[in-house]
C-alpha cells in the first residue's frame, strides 16, 4: 500500500464522450458524482472527447472540470493524457466489444496499455463485453489482463471476459446509470414538450443497424463519413435491410395510434439514431399523432424522464430499457447485440419479451407483444420491481468496490473522509426512487 496526498488527485475518464449519447451522458454524470464522493469536489477530472462542443453542451468546465479534445488518430494523444494524471477510468459501457467499432475497442484497450506502461492505477468501471472478432478476441485477452480492476455491469460480462483468457481481476454489477438522477426541474418535461400527448405515449427507441460497424478506411463517400477516418458501413443489402426497417417500425407506430389509439415518440438516445427516426416518420400514415425526441436536442435528464413517463418502451437501445426500469414502464426489445440481452437475462424479460431484430416474423410478433403489454399493462409490474432492486443494489457496488480498490492502493487518507456503507446507499437510492415514482419499495 502507497500513501498519496489527496491534493490535486487528477482522475482520466476515458469513454465515448461527446457523441449526443443519452446512456453515455448519463453515465458519465453518474460517475463523476461517485468520484467527488470519494474524493472530494476539489479532484481534478479529465474527460477525453472527439467532440468538445457536443460534451460542452452538458458538461460544464470549471477549474475542478476539464475537458480535452483529442484527434481521431487518438494514441498519442491518450499516451500524454495518461502520463498526466494519477488515476484512469474506462467508462463507457460498451467497452469491450467490437459491434459499433473495433476503433472504439482500440481506444480503450490502448488506454489500458498505456496506463500498465507507465504504472498508473486502471480501472474499468461498470462495463460491458460482446462478441469479437478473432483478432480483437486476442487483443483484449492480452491487454485488457493489463487491467488493474474489471468491473461489468453483467454477470455475462465478467463470464464472456473470463472465457476468452482475460486474467484481470474481476467483478460483475450494475450499469452506473441506475443512479443517475434528473433535475427535479424535468420531472415533467413530457408534457411540456407535446401538451397535447396528454401523457399517453408508447416510446419507440429504435437503432440503424444497418450503419455498423463503423469502419476504418482512408477515404470514402462524404456522405458516410462518422469522423474521419471513420465511415459508416454502407451496400445495397444494408439499406434494402434499412427499408425493411423503416417498415417495420412505420407498422407498429401506426398500429399503435389507431388501434389503441396511443400517441408515438420515436426516441433517439443517441444523435446517430436521428435520420432512421425522421425517415419512419415521413412514411407514416400517422404523423400528427408522432414525435421525434432526440438526444440531439435533449439532455440525458431530459430524456429519462421523458422515458420515464411513457406508457409503453419498445426498445433497440439499451439505456432506454435502463433508465425507463425506475419509473416500472413496460418494455420488450428488439436488438442486435448482446447488451440487451444481458440486461434482459438479469430482468428475467428475455424469454417473453426480446426479439432478435432477424427474427423471421419479427414485426408480427412486435405487434402481438404490444398488443398484449398495452391490455395489460400490470403485467410486467412485479418483475421490472424486483429487477429494479437488485439492478440498484449491484450499481450501489460500484462505489464500494472503487473505494476498496483505491484505500487499497493508496491508503486511506486519500479518501474524502467518508464510509461507504451499503444498507445506507441502499436506504438513500429507496428514497429517491419513491419520490419519482411517488411511492417506496420495500428491501
Amino acid at each position: 500500500m502507497t500513501e498519496t496526498n489527496k491534493d490535486h488527485l487528477k482522475v482520466l475518464l476515458v469513454g465515448y464522450n461527446g457523441a449526443n449519447n443519452t446512456g453515455s451522458e448519463a453515465r458519465l454524470l453518474a460517475i463523476i458524482e461517485d468520484i467527488r464522493s470519494l474524493l472530494g469536489p476539489e479532484v481534478q477530472i479529465t474527460i477525453p472527447t472527439l467532440n468538445e462542443e457536443n460534451l460542452s453542451r452538458y458538461l460544464a468546465e470549471d477549474e475542478h472540470l476539464h475537458i480535452a479534445p483529442i484527434p481521431s488518430i487518438f494514441f498519442f494523444a491518450i499516451d500524454k493524457l495518461v502520463s498526466q494524471h494519477d488515476l484512469v477510468l474506462l467508462v463507457e459501457g460498451s467497452c469491450y466489444m467490437d459491434t459499433w467499432t473495433s476503433a472504439l475497442l482500440w481506444a480503450f484497450i490502448w488506454t489500458t496499455r498505456s496506463a500498465h506502461r507507465q504504472k498508473k492505477p486502471c480501472v474499468a468501471y461498470a462495463v460491458d463485453a460482446g462478441e469479437l472478432s478473432r483478432f480483437n478476441d486476442w487483443l483484449v485477452k492480452r491487454e485488457a489482463s493489463k487491467t488493474d480492476l474489471i468491473i461489468t455491469r453483467t454477470k455475462y460480462a465478467e463470464e464472456r471476459l473470463k472465457k476468452i483468457g482475460v486474467t484481470a481481476p474481476m467483478t460483475s454489477t450494475a450499469d452506473c446509470a441506475f443512479n443517475f438522477q434528473e433535475e427535479p426541474e424535468d420531472q415533467q418535461f413530457l408534457g411540456s414538450i407535446w401538451p397535447e400527448s396528454e401523457e399517453e405515449v408508447v416510446g419507440l427507441a429504435v437503432v440503424d443497424f444497418s450503419l455498423w460497424p463503423v469502419v476504418i478506411r482512408p477515404w470514402g463517400r462524404k456522405e458516410n463519413v462518422y469522423k474521419w477516418p471513420y465511415y459508416f458501413s454502407r451496400s445495397k443489402d444494408r439499406l434494402n435491410a434499412r427499408k425493411k426497417l423503416i417498415e417495420g417500425w412505420r407498422r407498429i407506430s401506426d398500429h399503435i395510434i389507431e388501434d389503441h389509439g396511443k400517441n408515438v415518440a420515436l426516441i433517439c438516445m443517441e444523435e446517430l439514431d436521428q435520420p432512421l427516426a425522421e425517415d419512419i416518420l415521413q412514411k407514416m400514415k400517422n404523423k400528427d399523432k408522432c414525435r421525434v425526441i432526440s438526444s440531439r436536442d435533449y439532455n440525458a435528464s431530459q430524456m429519462t424522464s421523458m422515458l420515464s413517463n411513457l406508457d409503453l418502451l419498445v426498445t433497440s437501445r439499451y439505456h432506454s430499457a435502463v433508465l425507463s426500469l425506475r419509473s416500472g414502464v413496460p418494455q420488450m426489445a428488439v436488438a442486435h447485440d448482446p447488451r440487451l440481452s444481458s440486461i434482459y437475462h438479469d430482468l428475467h424479460l428475455y424469454d417473453d419479451y426480446f426479439l432478435h431484430n432477424n427474427h423471421p416474423n419479427l414485426w408480427e410478433v412486435v405487434e402481438e407483444k404490444v398488443d398484449l403489454l398495452i391490455a395489460n399493462p400490470d403485467l410486467q409490474t412485479d418483475i421490472l420491481e424486483k429487477g429494479l432492486q437488485e439492478q440498484v443494489r449491484l450499481c450501489q457496488k460500484n462505489q464500494i468496490l472503487l473505494q476498496e480498490f483505491l484505500t487499497k492502493k493508496w491508503g486511506s487518507k486519500i479518501m474524502n473522509d467518508c464510509k461507504l456503507d451499503v444498507e445506507n446507499i441502499i436506504n438513500i437510492e429507496n428514497s429517491r426512487l419513491g419520490n419519482i415514482r411517488g411511492d417506496k419499495y420495500e428491501e
